[in-house]
């Protein structure tokens, strides 16, 4: 075998194709690689110009105009990657030229090496596209972030997971479900309001709405919304849970024990003590997105949901009660201090709520209810009070003496015709807010629910013995 065969073979075995072009146009060589490139056969590329083979597609001018600029390039080496439009198909081709030269030293034409790049520029797009999800990706997980944030100091992160990771979690609509409802109210926060600076007031509030939103979520409560010094929470939504009435028994008691904190918190910033009443039920209520396309909310809906407002108005300062429906579904052992049987508004019977002032395993959570009996005076204090009527106070005033007074109760003797439950105000120094809960006759125990800062000095007043007097 000659050095020219063996220079064909190995030409002809490359895996680049391989191109020879006379200065007129007219392709002298290519091997196998270049035919199967181009698809086409040596024999038709030999038979016309190179040109000619281009412009079958006019998809191959940039082709085209690449060669012209290899032959302005004069005798620099020139480079290039471009379409190649083929057999249906556009492939991307490295294009490499330069010249040759005759025996003389003169230019005779010019070599192409073709090199198909299609599968190396689909991997770059791949590639290409995977950089581009992954940004995507990464700007989708900082919005998630943001409106969880965002949205997070708004929604609890239950409501916030349910929007953005459920495909229809911004649509209107719900279903029934049964859970646990709690609503928590502080006494008297209207009067507070009505006196304390704003900036101070919303401090205060926000400092034990936060305590509470912890101890809530702790325990797998959703909170639904804060209405005033209000809370509205569910236990069992939007994630189920087969313990949702414990989950809710055990937050309530421990809302009730983080008071003391609270109050610490208060008291070393001048602002009133608080008392907290709670209250449970448990029903099948309606959960879900509440409201318009343009104003929507999470939130649950039912007859059980009134109910559960209508337990919490019977509480008095530090109490959690819990409807039948509550104590119906808790194995563990609960603690009660005591019951009483309501007709709440609305209901079609009397129902007995339970005090709970603890529940065993896994919880483990007890509360101390202070005994502090009033104690009885030599003389009643004759007063005049005013019946409340939900959140307000009436004008039209009755009177009474008390009977005994302690820390956190006192005895009323009055001929008005009180009714279990019903809130009063008294002037002690300041507005003490109470609540009926016992009667007999017409001598009524109170509990209290907002003690004015003075109350203190007004009941030493009176229960002074004589030598002090």
């Amino acid at each position: 075998m000659t050095h020219e065969d063996i220079q064909n073979s190995v030409v002809q075995n490359l895996s680049d194709g391989v191109v020879v072009i006379g200065l007129d146009g007219r392709i002298r060589f290519c091997n196998a690689t270049a035919c199967a490139i181009l698809g086409t056969d040596e024999e038709h590329l030999k038979s016309i110009t190179f040109a000619e083979s281009l412009m079958t597609h006019p998809e191959n001018d940039a082709m085209a105009q690449a060669l012209i600029d290899a032959i302005y390039s004069e005798e620099q080496p020139y480079s290039t990657i471009v379409p190649f439009y083929s057999d249906g198909a556009t492939k991307h081709l490295r294009l490499v030229t330069s010249y040759f030269k005759s025996s003389e030293g003169k230019s005779a034409g010019f070599t192409i090496v073709i090199s198909d790049l299609s599968e190396l520029m689909e991997l770059k797009d791949s590639l290409k596209a995977m950089q581009q999800i992954k940004q995507l990706n990464r700007k989708l997980n900082e919005r998630n972030e943001l409106l969880s944030k965002t949205f997070g100091q708004f929604l609890s992160d239950e409501i916030v997971s349910e929007l953005l990771d459920t495909p229809d979690g911004l649509t209107p609509g719900g279903n029934k479900r049964n859970v646990t409802m709690m609503m928590s109210d502080l006494r008297a926060f209207t009067a507070m309001s009505e006196v304390m600076d704003a900036d101070d007031l919303i401090a205060m509030l926000n400092h034990y709405l936060e305590t509470m939103t912890d101890v809530i979520q702790k325990h797998s409560g959703t909170i639904i919304e804060f209405i005033g010094d209000g809370i509205m929470a569910v236990f069992g939504a939007p994630k189920y849970s087969g313990s949702h009435a414990a989950d809710a028994v055990a937050a309530a008691l421990e809302m009730q024990a983080a008071m003391e904190a609270v109050n610490r918190w208060n008291t070393e910033r001048d602002y009133p003590i608080l008392e907290m009443g709670i209250g449970l039920n448990s029903g099948e209520v309606i959960v879900g997105n509440i409201g318009s396309e343009k104003r929507m909310k999470y939130g649950v809906v039912g007859s059980n949901v009134n109910l559960c407002g209508r337990i919490e108005s019977y509480t008095t300062g530090g109490q959690v009660l819990i409807s039948p429906s509550v104590r119906e579904l808790i194995r563990a052992p609960l603690e009660i201090e005591k019951e009483m049987t309501v007709l709440p508004k609305g209901a079609d019977e009397e129902i007995t709520l339970s005090h709970v002032v603890g529940i065993g395993e896994p919880y483990d959570i007890h509360i101390r209810i202070p005994s502090d009996a009033p104690k009885k005076l030599n003389e009643p204090i004759p007063i005049c009070f005013n019946r409340v009527d939900g959140k307000h106070t009436m004008e039209k005033p009755y009177y009474g003496g008390i009977l005994s007074v302690g820390h956190a109760a006192a005895e009323l003797e009055t001929e008005t015709d009180l009714k279990l439950f019903e809130n009063i105000r008294i002037s002690t120094g300041g507005q003490l807010f109470c609540k009926v809960t016992r009667k007999n006759d017409n001598i009524y125990l109170l509990q209290y629910t907002s003690i004015p800062s003075a109350y203190e000095a007004w009941i030493r007043k009176y229960t002074r013995t004589d030598k002090n007097r």
